[in-house]
């Protein structure tokens, strides 16, 4: 995600893997391999070796080289106040993969979190190409406001965010209700929360929701806002403006919920 959050194209892989060998057995170590296989062969790039050792617990990961073209490069700085503010995935897999680690997902969503987290963020690459497509980075473990805050704070603006057109999965409110938030979301606010202005208990545990490959927010410059729906629409995205850029002003927040 990175790499295409960077406008970048993927070229090979290596893969680290940590594995309990008292507690796991490695035939599922190895159906963990051949998944990152087949996220390299959707990806095309080669996996091309890796590492293993023994651990106490099951972690594993693949460090990505990627290549782009300079001209294209987009970071999370060097947005414009006016820029409107686009989100390729729904928030909200925090929120299910700690219901599924409590024992209270439902059978029927639990393949939600799983399905959202597959989808390689490769939109970047086409992305990087549009001039009017100002910074973008992805969405992962600090959570929307936090990466909002990153583009705030590298671009010199304000942000005003309307929570309805933020997107959600629209199961994760139940889960909210029996209390299925995450770690991360409280330290993620202890974090930036004082940038942020007043938040209702409810926006903040969807806005600071920490995400696992998460999807990729845009800025784009107002006046091609309709040619990039349009434009992301024909790559499969059907999205909304969640929210702007504004002019920096020292006196308020530097996020804004309504």
């Amino acid at each position: 995600s990175d790499v295409y959050a960077m406008g970048g194209t993927p070229m090979m892989a290596i893969a680290i893997l940590g594995w309990p060998l008292d507690k796991l057995p490695p035939e599922v170590a190895q159906q963990v391999l051949e998944g990152s296989r087949a996220a390299c062969r959707e990806a095309g790039i080669p996996l091309a070796g890796g590492h293993s050792i023994d651990s106490p617990e099951p972690i594993f990961g693949l460090a990505v080289t990627g290549r782009v073209n300079v001209a294209n490069i987009r970071r999370n700085i060097g947005a414009l106040p006016g820029c409107k503010l686009f989100l390729t995935k729904p928030l909200g897999v925090g929120i299910l993969t700690t219901a599924q680690k409590k024992g209270k997902l439902q059978p029927e969503h639990a393949l939600i979190a799983r399905d959202s987290m597959v989808q390689l963020n490769r939109v970047g690459e086409v992305f990087s190409k549009y001039a009017y497509i100002k910074a973008m980075t992805d969405v992962t473990g600090f959570g929307l406001l936090g990466h909002l805050v990153e583009i705030c704070s590298g671009s010199r603006t304000r942000a005003l965010i309307d929570f309805s057109a933020v997107p959600r999965i629209p199961e994760i409110d139940g889960y909210l209700e029996l209390g299925c938030v995450p770690g991360g979301t409280g330290r993620n606010w202890a974090s930036y929360g004082d940038k942020i202005g007043p938040v209702t208990d409810y926006q903040r545990q969807i806005l600071c929701d920490p995400q696992t490959s998460g999807g990729l927010m845009v800025a784009v410059v107002p006046e091609y806002e309709r040619e990039f729906v349009q434009m992301s629409a024909g790559l499969g995205l059907h999205m909304q403006a969640f929210g702007e850029l504004l002019e920096p002003d020292p006196g308020q927040p530097l996020i804004m919920v309504q």
